[in-house]
């Protein structure tokens, strides 16, 4: 073959895999959008991040342990727009102990809209009882920058022992709290009723275990969040993400057990928060650290 023709060959063949490679770089590039960054410094451990169920473009984080028992009402861009307190327990010194996740959901009044927070840290294993905080959405949080919420508490004793965990869900269809233990070589999953009194102590019922790929630490579930309808589900660890879309009203742990999707994920300084829009089209990530990036990711297909 003469020299030219080889050579233009091989300038055709350069031309074609730069092509490849721009657009394969475009798609990744496209995959997430940082919307922002966390603008408060007090914001500096995010560990949860959900969509508030009253207000349009606004999202609820929350610092993990360390912090006192509030959390933040954000913009997509990392805005700060109020700072929620609420009455924590009193026999703890900063009024709550490890808060690690954040939900938005239904509760026991129709129509309304409730904040969870899940003071469900436990990284030693040796809390006897874990707590969650329900609060009720208010249409005042809209005016003010600085408010003081009533939480009602619930009280939680696992099965089989105490757990580290750092992810609740609400689940809107069969009107459950979920949790999904952190830590060992398979994690498992917890349900109790949305249905409960103040200060109830419950025993939490464990559903299946699930097993991941990976290695420890970095497949350690840190985070997840059930969508509006109830029909999609995100659990991450720090170094994936995973997707399941429920089939019909099927139990949440059954949909659990199917092999996930796992889309492509910017992995984080310390990702522990996942959160899906209102509409369920996307959802944001967001990690610990001061001024930590906003990414935003479109769902699945």
């Amino acid at each position: 073959m003469p020299r030219v023709k080889k050579r233009n060959i091989l300038l055709l063949i350069i031309v074609v895999l730069f092509g490849a490679s721009y657009a394969r770089h475009k798609i990744v590039v496209k995959e997430f959008l940082i919307t922002g960054t966390l603008q408060d410094k007090q914001a500096n451990e995010a560990s949860g991040i959900a969509a508030s169920g009253m207000f349009k473009d606004i999202y609820y984080v929350h610092n993990d342990s360390g912090d006192t028992s509030r959390f933040f009402s954000i913009t997509p861009d990392g805005k700060t727009k109020s700072i929620i307190y609420y009455n924590g327990d009193p026999k703890e010194r900063l009024g709550v102990n490890d808060c690690e996740d954040i939900a938005v959901g239904p509760g026991p009044a129709a129509g309304k809209s409730y904040v969870y927070i899940g003071d469900i840290g436990d990284n030693f294993g040796g809390r006897p009882c874990i707590t969650i905080y329900r609060i009720e959405e208010k249409a005042t949080w809209a005016k003010d920058s600085l408010i003081k919420a009533n939480a009602i508490p619930l009280h939680l004793k696992y099965p089989d022992g105490p757990k580290d965990a750092e992810t609740l869900m609400i689940d809107p269809v069969k009107k459950l709290i979920c949790i999904v233990s952190k830590r060992r070589d398979t994690v498992a999953v917890y349900t109790t009723p949305l249905a409960y009194k103040a200060n109830d102590t419950l025993v939490l019922t464990k559903r299946c275990k699930l097993f991941f790929e990976g290695v420890k630490p970095f497949k350690w579930i840190t985070a997840g969040d059930i969508s509006k309808d109830g029909q999609q589900i995100l659990l991450k660890s720090y170094e994936k993400v995973y997707y399941w879309h429920r089939t019909g009203n099927e139990p949440i742990w059954q949909t659990m057990q199917k092999k996930p999707f796992e889309p492509n994920y910017k992995v984080e300084k310390q990702g522990e928060a996942i959160g899906f829009t209102p509409d369920g089209k996307g959802y944001y990530t967001v990690s610990e650290g001061v001024f930590s990036p906003i990414y935003y990711y479109k769902v699945p297909g």
